[in-house]
């Protein structure tokens, strides 16, 4: 069903070939937006692109965001082929599955470029587009264990925890001229993100958590992700009821956090 919220919004998601971008864009497609979608395998956002209702509309833009060369050529085409940009989101990223004595500097540089300073500096490319018509939207999903801090994900929690507080920044900085930006803190989801994550030698795990497997669906994620954007909220954490505690204890009693994080089993 048509929403008029979003209809005709130009909406730009990241990390769009499957798991959680792939739903967001299903869910925005269903709602009227016209979606430019990116991800480095284009095969698969043709794919994506194929299910989406109205799938003609919307833009595909292959892309590696830690390539500052074709975020430029990504900026230029939208502005050449659309015009413009109503929405952000920043979904690209990759998780770790590591303790930090077995991870090494360059797979903690890895995480920190895509998970972060590849994020900032798109998102900073894009905004003279998203600000050009009075303010737009920008979107980033970050993670509960950037609240919390978990076992085996020592630079993806930082990396999260640094693109919230940028997000921060960037809100107080441009809220004068329209900018609205919002920090979603996803709990687990059943993607294939724990299939991807980099071990400490930086190859990928190849397998699913156990609580991955037994998570919410994507497109469940991506419902609630919606509406809550669509209320205006800012601070958005989805996920169970395990995550949502911990997030909230985190900002309550962050000494009775550290305990319960100590004394949980995740992996």
């Amino acid at each position: 069903m048509i929403n008029p919220a979003i209809h005709n919004k130009v909406i730009w998601i990241t990390g769009a070939s499957g798991g959680i971008g792939e739903a967001l864009a299903r869910e925005l497609a269903a709602d009227g937006a016209r979606l430019v979608l990116s991800a480095r395998r284009l095969h698969e956002l043709e794919r994506v692109k194929a299910s989406l209702a109205n799938s003609q509309q919307h833009l595909l833009l292959p892309l590696d965001i830690t390539d500052v060369n074709a975020v430029s050529a990504a900026i230029a085409a939208i502005t050449q082929q659309i015009g413009g940009l109503d929405w952000l989101i920043n979904n690209a990223g990759i998780s770790q599955r590591a303790l930090i004595t077995d991870t090494t500097a360059q797979t903690d540089r890895t995480l920190f470029d895509v998970d972060y300073f590849a994020q900032i500096h798109l998102t900073r490319s894009a905004l003279p587009l998203l600000l050009a018509d009075g303010g737009g939207k920008v979107v980033f999903i970050s993670s509960v264990a950037g609240l919390v801090g978990t076992q085996y994900r020592g630079s993806y929690s930082a990396a999260k925890a640094a693109l919230h507080l940028w997000a921060n920044s960037l809100r107080a900085e441009l809220f004068d001229k329209g900018l609205q930006v919002a920090t979603i803190f996803p709990g687990f989801v059943k993607t294939d993100v724990s299939r991807n994550a980099l071990t400490g030698d930086g190859s990928a795990l190849g397998s699913m958590d156990d609580a991955q497997a037994n998570a919410m669906t994507a497109e469940a994620f991506a419902e609630k992700a919606v509406k809550a954007l669509l209320k205006g909220k800012n601070y958005i954490v989805i996920g169970g009821l395990k995550e949502r505690l911990g997030a909230l204890v985190s900002r309550l009693s962050p000494e009775l956090m550290y305990k319960m994080v100590r004394n949980s089993k995740v992996r």
